[in-house]
């Protein structure tokens, strides 16, 4: 489906901006079911991590180990990141209205921001008991330790299983997976300290190991941060290059230069972008093919589903009360005109 939108200034020529979706009946319906199938899975995971959680919570509690409270605090990043993808895949089924033009996808963002926040501030705690630890060793019970690791390992992998026949297409989805993955690793890491202790009686071995968890959730909480940011920046998405972008839309039969482009992250997975385009001077029904080779390549190699492209031909001088950008500006800045 095409819509055709005419936008007109005083004083100046009409242009003509597209803006395109296509979707059938039959794969509407599908990718109807297939989200439904994904947030249920999704939110049987997330209840099923409130029982890992529990479980070593009580068992770092019950066997003093910080390594088991560790993985318990690391834990609480697979709750964000499966809460997290739950939300965004209910917040992705709301239409969007008059006032959220865009629906309610950004709202996720902010609750991943959150998340890293909250993820930071446990890697310090965790980090300054373990100093504590180190410094004065208490004791610890292994066999506790290896319960509580044996539970999350357990359920982790019924998770992981369970979120391996989930929407492959949805980033939330993929993104969650490899979070439950990482804490069956640091799970495995807990029962290698309890057999160090067990045998050694070496006692070092568990705030040792809760500074390597430690580690482990920083690290996600940066990665979180900077897409976060990224996102809220409407930064261009990682993976996208501009100027191999460009030359991919000016190699597209018909089009002759692009400006005003601006890619851009909706939320994560969800890009969009916008530009003008140049072409000759077509009617719209000449146009429209055009804009067909354009979506699909942006579509296919970019990932690019939400396209709103203005086209223009060589008779259109300016953007009179926006910004007078020539042919040759790749980027308009909104804030003052180009030279």
């Amino acid at each position: 489906m095409v819509v055709k939108r005419i936008h007109a200034d005083y004083g100046q020529r009409p242009r003509l901006s597209l803006h395109t979706h296509s979707h059938s009946h039959q794969e509407g319906h599908q990718h109807d079911h297939a989200a439904s199938m994904t947030r249920g899975r999704l939110r049987l995971a997330f209840f099923l991590t409130f029982l890992i959680l529990a479980a070593e919570v009580a068992g770092g509690l019950i066997g003093n180990s910080l390594a088991v409270l560790s993985d318990a605090g690391h834990v609480v990043t697979d709750l964000f990141a499966l809460g997290l993808a739950w939300f965004a895949s209910a917040q992705m089924a709301r239409p969007a209205n008059a006032r959220h033009t865009f629906g309610y996808q950004r709202v996720g963002i902010l609750a991943a921001l959150t998340n890293a926040v909250t993820l930071i501030a446990i890697a310090v705690v965790i980090l300054l008991e373990a100093v504590q630890r180190l410094t004065h060793p208490e004791p610890v019970q292994p066999v506790v330790m290896f319960l509580a690791a044996a539970v999350g390992i357990g359920v982790n992998l019924l998770i992981a299983f369970g979120l391996r026949g989930a929407d492959k297409d949805n980033l939330n989805v993929r993104g969650a997976f490899l979070h439950v993955l990482g804490d069956v690793g640091a799970s495995v890491g807990v029962v290698v300290a309890g057999v160090i202790i067990l045998l050694t009686r070496w006692t070092l071995a568990d705030p040792i190991l809760s500074v390597g968890i430690a580690a482990l959730i920083s690290v996600s909480a940066y990665r979180l941060v900077r897409e976060t940011l990224g996102i809220l920046m409407e930064s261009t998405p990682r993976g996208v290059s501009i100027p191999t972008l460009v030359n991919d839309m000016r190699g597209v039969k018909g089009v002759r230069g692009v400006h005003d482009l601006h890619v851009w992250s909706i939320a994560k997975g969800v890009r969009a972008l916008s530009c003008h385009a140049v072409i000759d001077d077509l009617p719209p029904s000449g146009s429209a093919p055009i804009l067909d080779r354009i979506s699909k390549m942006l579509l296919q190699k970019y990932q690019i589903d939400h396209t709103t492209i203005q086209f223009e031909s060589g008779a259109h001088s300016g953007h009179k009360g926006h910004c007078a950008c020539t042919s040759n500006a790749l980027y308009c800045d909104l804030n003052r005109c180009c030279d």
